[in-house]
């Protein structure tokens, strides 16, 4: 590095945003995930010893993928390459790669790649890699935002340790912004800024676990608010609430977040929990989710968990679908809320499911050679004739419009599919069949 290089990149350092600037150089300086980077676990002992075997990172944005790259690069003596999937491409990979080659043949030494936002790499540019990290060429470090079991070819994920880094603790966030208040040779030391716990911990909640989130509202307050007539920069919960004007949510909607945020919202409104399936829904809303796929999941919630307990409640759902069509946000978010808080609040019953589920596998596994020929299609003439039709009983002819016959092919005349449970309109169907058919609910120890 000559003069002019060293001049830029002192210069790029001191102009870099204040997260960029207190990335920690040591494993010691890391806050949080101790659940990896323990004293005695397997990371940190791999880290500390120069004994790294491939690996991918995942969490979300802001817990410190990147960070532990570059403690990596800090203590390791492999030549340590740097890619971005969002901007490199196989001409990058294969000078990568030809470089690590050249390492070993010719220096004996090894080759870290790290890969950040590794998910952006197509399946072919992943199976590029598979020989070389297979064959030791290139220890691999893969960092991701996404499940890598989702986006990660399954061979290279079998060539990799996985590890997965959690949101940092409020604590965690807290100690971080200290740092950067009062750290003078990286932080804003210089500044003389003091900081309220209240505006800490403001901070601290507001970011949900991301550290970059925090450190840029701490920078971004401390830079923009006049100092004091002490000299002192006072960051307070006013300027801690100007910062942040409205609060980040983590929500990907092609990822973890999506998949958990529907899956918690569907459970509460089977459970019968509205607050719960009004807050979820919400949470969705207010990050952007698509409207009509919400609308699905609560027609789906409709039928399967509610059933016949309250058919009412497909209805409510299915217009609901309709209506947030024509409407659009922000008055959708009310029809949502409305077909969700109902299909919460009315008695469950999975009966449907359970019906056509044993149906499904009967047909599966049961050979029916023929419907009852009673059944079968006399529209046409000469039906009698091949006894089709023959001895159907209409059964609006009868009282209470029911008349006892069989509907069931011969296999399977004694199955039972559809078992109404004793929950809302389930229960009158129950004591309207122990009308008509009295005793054809009830199990087989009742009988």
């Amino acid at each position: 590095m000559d003069l002019f290089d060293f001049m830029q990149e002192t210069s790029s350092k001191k102009e870099s945003p204040l997260a960029s600037r207190l990335r920690p150089k040591t494993l010691d300086a890391i806050v949080g995930q101790t659940h990896i980077l323990g004293k005695n676990s397997l990371l940190y002992r791999a880290i500390r010893a120069d004994q790294l075997s491939s690996v991918i990172f995942f969490g979300p944005p802001g817990t410190g993928k990147t960070t532990i790259a570059k403690v990596i690069a800090h203590t390791t003596k492999a030549d340590f390459i740097q890619l971005n999937a969002t901007m490199a491409g196989k001409k990058d990979m294969e000078e990568a790669v030809e470089k690590a080659k050249n390492n070993r043949r010719m220096f004996q030494k090894d080759t870290i790649l790290f890969i950040d936002e590794i998910h952006r790499f197509n399946k072919a540019q992943q199976d590029f890699l598979l020989p070389f990290v297979e064959d030791g060429t290139i220890v691999l470090i893969g960092a991701t935002t996404e499940n890598p079991y989702f986006e990660v070819n399954r061979a290279l994920l079998s060539r990799s340790r996985i590890f997965e880094l959690k949101p940092l603790s409020n604590q965690d966030i807290e100690t971080l912004i200290d740092r950067a208040v009062n750290d003078v040779e990286e932080g804003l030391g210089a500044y003389k800024a003091v900081i309220t716990d209240e505006a800490r911990a403001f901070i601290a909640d507001y970011a949900e676990g991301d550290a970059r989130a925090a450190l840029n509202a701490v920078e971004l307050g401390v830079l923009t608010t006049e100092r004091s007539a002490d000299g002192l920069i006072h960051f307070d919960i006013g300027v801690a609430q100007e910062c942040i004007q409205k609060r980040v949510l983590k929500y990907d909607k092609d990822g973890d977040q999506h998949y958990d945020t529907i899956s918690a919202f569907i459970k509460s409104m089977r459970g019968s929990d509205p607050d719960a399936a009004v807050y979820y829904l919400a949470r969705m809303l207010y990050a952007g989710e698509d409207i009509k796929f919400i609308a699905r999941r609560i027609m789906i919630c409709a039928s399967e968990d509610v059933g016949n307990a309250d058919p009412m409640a497909l209805v409510v759902a299915t217009n609901a679908c309709l209506a947030i069509e024509r409407i659009g946000m922000p008055e959708a978010q009310i029809i949502l809320a409305h077909a969700a808080s109902y299909v919460a609040c009315a008695p469950k019953s999975n009966s449907v499911v359970e019906a056509i589920g044993k149906a499904m596998d009967t047909v599966q596994q049961v050979k029916v050679e023929t419907i009852p020929p009673h059944l079968q299609d006399a529209h046409y003439q000469g039906h009698e004739a091949i006894g089709r039709g023959i001895g159907y009983k209409y059964a609006h002819l009868f009282p209470n419009h029911y008349v006892d016959q069989q509907y069931l092919p011969d296999e399977v005349k004694n199955e039972r599919f559809y078992i109404p449970s004793e929950n809302g309109k389930e229960k009158e169907i129950r004591a309207w069949f122990d009308i008509i058919r009295p005793g054809f609910f009830k199990s087989e120890g009742e009988k």
